[in-house]
């Protein structure tokens, strides 16, 4: 055997020494973006698990005295899209202490597994983005207000909550993004804001769309800064409707469509076409997430659900699970698996219960 092949040889029985262990020595806390798993990492293979069908993300973690464990993570399916309604009995906790050759399954009844309310750690905030030019105030403005309403009562919830918000602005071929209300939990101060669209409320008969794009953009950005500040988790979508391309040229193609895909990950961005008039494909583009096209206005409101349901699963599939851990000290390795129908996912992660001590809040 030649130097060289000595030397791999050498480096491959150091990976695979390394690989293997207790939880005291195999789990790494740096983050595991490749994989979409965020802030955890695939779970040991002892479990033999399978394949993950479905991808939990952890956004955080945190453990309280005297022994709850608290994982915030998002759950989506192996093709990106949101997984909402779990419950707390379709996940299994598994945890691995130092002495523990692999995972140990731990009771959901002993250990109180619940899904809490994320509230204090978690805000979903929706930018709708309403194209008012000519067209649309002349020809469909009222089937646009009864769409728009139908998405406000989708994606808001029945009860004001504050981690839910929703803010609605407008264009039309002037350089400004026109404010119909501010970011607000309250969904009827929402509607009351669609009510006062008429045809009045301009003139213009250009539509600057991709100004639009990229003002909306802005605003996500600076409202997810703002949400995330004092370490909560948020997310963010733009929702943007029009019934043509862009006609003000103030603006390049290329410059909104590359501010959409440098945005943070964390916003998603969503577009509704109207007409005959429209470039899917340019709207397909901007609307990385997701697009929807209604032929005549009275498709509208369907299109709007469309995309409602969507918004509102995306927000819906982000879950605070917590648990009172057995374990009374030193690091240990915890795995969480889900499982929806036919579909299951699990991710890997660690904590520490130095401290920890009987009962659990």
């Amino acid at each position: 055997m030649n130097s060289s092949s000595k030397l791999l040889l050498f480096f491959f029985s150091i990976i695979l020494f390394a690989s293997c262990g207790n939880a005291d020595d195999d789990v790494n806390y740096a983050l595991n973006t490749g994989d979409g798993l965020g802030k955890g990492q695939p779970v040991d293979k002892c479990l033999d698990l399978g394949d993950n069908e479905l991808v939990l993300s952890i956004q955080d973690q945190y453990t309280t005295a005297p022994g709850k464990v608290s994982i915030f993570f998002k759950v989506s399916n192996s093709e990106g899209s949101p997984v909402s309604g779990l419950t707390a009995d379709q996940f299994t906790i598994y945890e691995q202490g130092r002495n523990d050759d692999c995972f140990n399954t731990i009771s959901p009844s002993e250990s109180q597994a619940r899904i809490s309310p994320n509230e204090q750690i978690f805000s979903s905030n929706t930018l709708l983005i309403l194209d008012l030019s000519n067209s649309v105030l002349s020809e469909s403005v009222d089937e646009l207000k009864a769409a728009s309403i139908s998405f406000i009562d989708a994606v808001m919830p029945a009860t004001s909550q504050e981690s839910y918000k929703m803010a609605i602005y407008w264009f039309d071929g002037e350089d400004i993004l026109h404010e119909l209300t501010p970011l607000t939990s309250v969904k009827s101060d929402l509607t009351a804001a669609i009510e006062t669209i008429n045809k009045d409320i301009s003139s213009d008969v250009s539509t600057d769309l991709y100004g639009a794009v990229i003002k909306a953009t802005d605003k996500a950005s600076d409202l997810l800064k703002d949400s995330t500040k004092g370490d909560k988790i948020g997310a963010a979508s733009v929702v943007i409707f029009t019934d043509g391309t862009d006609q003000a040229s103030r603006y390049a193609k290329d410059a909104a469509q590359k501010k959409v895909d440098t945005a943070d990950p964390n916003i998603s961005f969503f577009t509704i076409g109207l007409g005959s008039e429209i470039d899917t494909q340019v709207l397909s583009d901007l609307g990385k997430n997701s697009s929807e096209f209604a032929a005549n206005k009275d498709e509208l409101e369907d299109t709007f659900n469309r995309i409602s349901e969507i918004v509102s699963e995306r927000a819906n599939s982000f879950y605070l699970f917590e648990y009172c851990s057995p374990k009374r000290g030193g690091d240990n390795n915890l795995a969480i698996q889900v499982k929806n129908g036919s579909l299951q996912g699990a991710v890997q992660t660690k904590f520490s219960a130095e401290g920890f001590t009987g009962g659990c809040e």
